[in-house]
């Protein structure tokens, strides 16, 4: 009697539904960047154009999303506040990332007490909360988006460091380094045109992760009133400003902003799981 080996059903299905979901998720975030980039060709009216006559009117045909509190179209901040909302976080992710790759290479590559050196350090990054950091920033030069930035930079860079150390210690084992090594290449060479190209998958899923992230903590920061200024269209700043539609009943212009940032980080953390997920069955 021979036996037959089958797929099992349910793992194919959850493959299936994993992979549509992916799709449906980077299919997200090419709108929400594609809307953030052309915001000012799509915005129907000034965002920033008070109409107090018309506050907190439903949607209509001449404003499909209502207006807010000051009659100031919902749409129309929705789609400029994408631009802000994801240019911050786009920041906190190439300051991060790019230094993070750095000290975690030195670290590695060096060891010794450079490595001791760079390792407590970063452990007491971990130690002061990035929020925390991005507040006392901001009371010090005031609201804007450059110090919020550059605080949950600093704040983020130990889970790059981290990563990428752990990363190219795994890489330096491997016989092709040292061969390079044989042949004379500096470690600078070694590290940027061979290690690098094999570690930075991994380092940019993490770095999508991160994104989502730093979008809902400089979101934080803006419904507090620490962000961006207070006429700069932002989805953080928005529901700040919806609060008062709250209290009157009238919701729309503050759950539009939350729904957006949700759906957005999802995406991002998604589709970043996602490419860690092939990197790690590639390397099997």
């Amino acid at each position: 009697m021979t036996a037959v080996l089958t797929r099992r059903p349910g793992l194919a299905r959850i493959r299936t539904t994993g992979s549509a979901l992916h799709l449906v998720c980077l299919g997200l975030v090419a709108v929400v960047v594609l809307a953030a980039l052309l915001a000012p060709l799509l915005v129907p009216y000034d965002p920033n154009a008070v109409d107090l006559g018309n506050a907190l009117a439903g949607p209509s045909a001449a404003h499909p999303l209502g207006v807010d509190a000051a009659g100031r179209d919902t749409l129309s901040r929705l789609l400029l506040g994408a631009r802000t909302s994801l240019l911050g976080p786009l920041g906190v992710v190439v300051f991060s990332t790019v230094a993070g790759i750095a000290v975690g290479m030195a670290a590695a590559w060096r060891g010794g007490w450079l490595d001791s050196v760079l390792s407590r350090s970063t452990e007491l990054v971990f130690a002061f909360p990035g929020m925390l950091l991005a507040i006392l920033i901001i009371s010090v030069h005031g609201e804007g988006l450059l110090a919020p930035v550059i605080a949950l930079a600093v704040a983020y860079l130990p889970y790059v460091s981290r990563l990428t150390r752990s990363l190219v210690l795994a890489e330096r084992a491997r016989p092709y380094v040292s061969a390079y090594q044989v042949q004379g290449h500096s470690a600078v060479q070694i590290c940027l045109r061979h290690i690098f190209p094999n570690i930075a998958p991994v380092v940019l899923a993490q770095s999508t992760i991160n994104f989502g992230y730093a979008l809902m903590d400089l979101a934080g920061l803006s419904f507090l009133g620490l962000g961006v200024p207070a006429l700069t269209p932002d989805w953080g700043r928005m529901v700040f400003d919806g609060q008062t539609a709250i209290q009157h009943g009238y919701p729309l212009s503050a759950i539009l902003p939350c729904a957006f940032m949700v759906l957005t980080v999802v995406a991002f953390n998604v589709v970043g799981e996602r490419w860690a997920d092939r990197v790690a069955r590639r390397d099997r």
